[in-house]
């Protein structure tokens, strides 16, 4: 009966659903996965499209993002205090504005630092460049531009089956490795060629539709939204390091590597639930059948992923609710939360404190200005920059390097990626965040030294 069954779905399938799997996904892995070299950087479609708009409106998105803020955060606001009808009446409006009243006062405090930098009204540690003018002005218009053509475009890489494809191929090397179902090597792709705010908005999106359980979504969101090629050569430009390319990303790849193995077996990744978002119950028996998937089953899933499509209007919908949802509900905490770690790395000691335990383990390590170095360790939590812009001055090229390579690879920083995680859906804490980046600062350290004296 079984066998039957199978025969009746190869037999339905014809040249348009081909097509409609096909076409749809080669444009997506154009869009997020094929790397293209502009003005001699290395990076994606998406990217290069989110680039044309930001230095279009580099000058009023500022201004026009702060307006949109505040509109939306007296929406939240009044949805979160009054339960209006219309608000349970629409899902679009539930979804993008009755968030409960802890993510009410983030976004109200993430407007609120958006006023006072556009207006350079208030302390001056709020607005300053170094602060919250390094949002506002600089990394905000990144993130609108990013999630313009990023949310938009989802939908070509996991409505039209190339998820199911890749998961079924991928599961029985993912499974073991990194203990992540095959479609989460997309996030990656899409993350290392792209931008690492594209793996979290991928990753959040397919938890959201249930493909991921809790404990799957933690480790892909901060294991696997990695950071992009593009970053990756500019800390490297910053600090006179360009001619160290090739055994610079080899050892970014290298510790990042050990580090996506380790990380997932280890609290507090290894302790969140595997348990879905949505009503759909882990399935062991199911799991197991999975990991033993070939290509031939991959495919029929695609092509009945592709057939069950809601069709167009459907899918751009679905696209420009991803893109209202970054923007209104992540841009205000990103604001919030990258404005306070910065604050408190510009204008109090206590990263250098924090980095103080660092100096002894940097010495057995035989790396050379421990000192120095040490605090760098640390205050990447508060922005990937700010290890590069503080190390650029060491004279050890040595050093330099290991800060340069350790910067990329601790990956959570409150000023994007850590903000982005906190503002999504998901189940991750500030306090899991901080200890994910203490594990892998320590893990990666390792590796990276030991890399760079071979290098060196």
């Amino acid at each position: 009966m079984d066998s039957s069954n199978q025969a009746e779905r190869k037999k339905r399938f014809t040249a348009k659903h081909y097509l409609a799997f096909i076409l749809p996904s080669l444009i997506g892995i154009l869009l997020f996965m094929t790397p293209i070299v502009i003005d001699g950087d290395i990076t994606i479609p998406v990217a290069f499209l989110a680039g044309i708009v930001e230095g279009a409106f580099a000058d009023v998105l500022p201004l026009a993002m702060t307006i949109l803020l505040v509109l939306s955060v007296i929406m939240t606001v009044f949805v979160v205090a009054a339960k209006p009808a219309f608000a349970k009446k629409s899902e679009l409006v539930e979804a993008l504005f009755d968030v409960g009243w802890t993510w009410t006062i983030i976004r109200v405090f993430g407007v609120l630092f958006a006023v006072l930098t556009l207006m350079e009204w208030g302390p001056e540690f709020i607005w300053s460049e170094d602060t919250g003018g390094l949002l506002l002005f600089d990394l905000i218009p990144i993130l609108f531009s990013v999630f313009l053509f990023a949310g938009f475009f989802l939908p070509l890489l996991m409505n039209f089956g190339l998820m199911e494809l890749v998961g079924s191929i991928l599961n029985r090397i993912m499974r073991p490795l990194f203990t992540l179902p095959g479609r989460s090597s997309i996030d990656c792709m899409a993350s290392w060629m792209g931008d690492g705010t594209i793996g979290v908005l991928l990753t959040n999106k397919q938890y959201e539709d249930g493909y991921y359980t809790k404990r799957e979504a933690a480790v892909i969101g901060t294991t696997f939204s990695v950071v992009s090629i593009t970053f990756s050569i500019v800390i490297l430009s910053y600090m006179n390091l360009e001619h160290l390319f090739l055994p610079y990303y080899g050892t970014i790849v290298l510790a990042g590597f050990v580090a996506a193995i380790i990380l997932p077996r280890i609290p507090p990744l290894s302790r969140k639930a595997d348990t879905y978002i949505t009503d759909k119950k882990y399935d062991a028996k199911e799991e197991r059948q999975s990991i033993g998937a070939s290509f031939k089953s991959g495919l029929r899933q695609a092509l009945e992923r592709a057939t069950t499509n809601n069709g167009f209007a459907s899918n751009v919908k679905g696209g420009m609710k991803n893109v209202l949802d970054m923007w209104l509900g992540v841009i205000p905490v990103v604001m919030a939360l990258g404005t306070a770690a910065l604050v408190v790395a510009e204008y109090t000691p206590v990263f250098e404190w924090l980095g103080a335990p660092f100096i002894p383990l940097l010495q057995i390590m035989q790396v050379p200005e421990a000192a120095a170095a040490a605090q760098t360790m640390v205050i990447g939590f508060a922005d990937m920059f700010l290890p590069a812009i503080i190390g650029s001055g060491i004279e050890n090229e040595m050093t330099r390097f290991i800060i340069a390579c350790v910067s990329v690879t601790q990956l959570i920083y409150m000023s994007e990626i850590g903000g982005l995680l906190l503002a999504s859906k998901l189940p991750v804490s500030f306090t899991d965040l901080v200890i994910i980046f203490i594990e892998r600062t320590l893990i990666t350290l390792p590796v990276v030294v030991l890399m760079a004296h071979l290098i060196f």
